[in-house]
């Protein structure tokens, strides 16, 4: 399979998920596509409720909580060393989205998480607000952000080499270039994409967008995503969504941890323990995700020696 590449200009949390569509339609070593192949076998299925502690084959390749939070400190750092080239700085921020891993990745699978927050997110909710953002005059703003129009045909440097190599996108500031994208790309191209030969941070991560959407359409899944909603509904909610089952029973932002939701979170995870949702479920994604690990070995390998890489330039910026 060849290496996809999407344009890059910020945070990768921020970054489209322009692969999804293309690995959809990756063929095997078999010359089968995903849709043509069989489903994988899976063998005995655990039983399981709360997701937090269910690890994937795809994990290994993926940086972890900690490591995005720390990935994304050292990201600040890049910025405002760029920054301090043209006399401005860029807040060091210590309040960078980690993330629970697989917490959430069946919707609400804790009966401690549901009865404590419904179906608002703990991690989201302990986080403190962020300051106010301080005013900018336009050259700073150009410096941080780069050019607010970009004329899509003007290509820009898809790596900190090839843009060190030339000056494609690069833009004029009292007399100083600026880099493409301005100093919030240079933070990301340094980081994530500092050679030409670097793998597109997206990659693994649309690896598993498509092994968790072939996993949604599995007949086993969908037969116990049948079963769930059949039993919130016995509760009197309706919804077919285990996993944003608020968006159907009617919770706002205003709403999610409201006594009524406590009452709906608890019951959808006591409908995940009844019929196994969470085991069958990741069973069934463990599965598909070994197969394109299986498929992909090569581009995963540069893929995990790379992150490997981009932690160490963290820690050393970082410490």
């Amino acid at each position: 399979m060849p290496l996809f590449r999407v344009r890059s200009t910020a945070h990768p949390l921020a970054l489209a998920t322009a692969l999804a569509l293309a690995l959809a339609g990756c063929s095997s070593s078999d010359g089968q596509t995903g849709a043509d192949r069989p489903e994988p076998a899976i063998g005995d299925v655990p039983a399981l409720l709360d997701s937090t502690s269910i690890r994937f084959p795809l994990d290994a390749y993926l940086p972890s909580g900690e490591q995005r939070k720390a990935l994304g400190e050292a990201q600040d750092v890049l910025i405002d060393q760029c920054m301090k080239r043209y006399g401005y700085r860029f807040p060091l921020r210590s309040n960078h989205l980690g993330g629970g891993d697989n917490a959430r990745k069946y919707g609400v699978s804790s009966i401690a998480t549901a009865t404590r927050y419904g179906y608002d997110n703990p991690e989201v909710a302990a986080l403190p607000p962020r300051p106010p953002e301080k005013a900018m005059g336009p050259n700073e703003k150009l410096v941080l952000n780069g050019e607010e129009q970009v004329d899509p045909s003007v290509p820009v440097p898809m790596s900190q080499e090839e843009a060190e190599d030339s000056d494609q996108g690069v833009i004029t500031v009292a007399g100083k270039k600026v880099p493409a994208g301005g100093c919030i790309r240079e933070g990301f191209l340094k980081l994530y994409a500092p050679t030409r030969d670097s793998v597109d941070i997206m990659v693994p991560q649309n690896f598993g967008f498509d092994a968790y959407g072939r996993s949604r359409e599995d007949s086993r899944v969908r037969k116990a995503i049948e079963a769930w909603s059949a039993c919130m509904a016995e509760g009197g909610y309706r919804t077919e969504d285990p996993v944003s089952p608020q968006n159907d029973l009617g919770f706002g932002d205003t709403t999610l941890n409201s006594p009524k939701a406590v009452t709906a979170a608890k019951q959808d995870v006591t409908c995940k323990e009844r019929t196994n949702l969470v085991g069958i479920w990741s069973t069934v994604e463990i599965a598909y995700q070994e197969r394109l690990i299986e498929q992909n070995a090569e581009t995963l390998a540069a893929v995990k020696e790379q992150l490997e890489a981009r932690l160490r330039l963290a820690a050393e910026l970082t410490s």
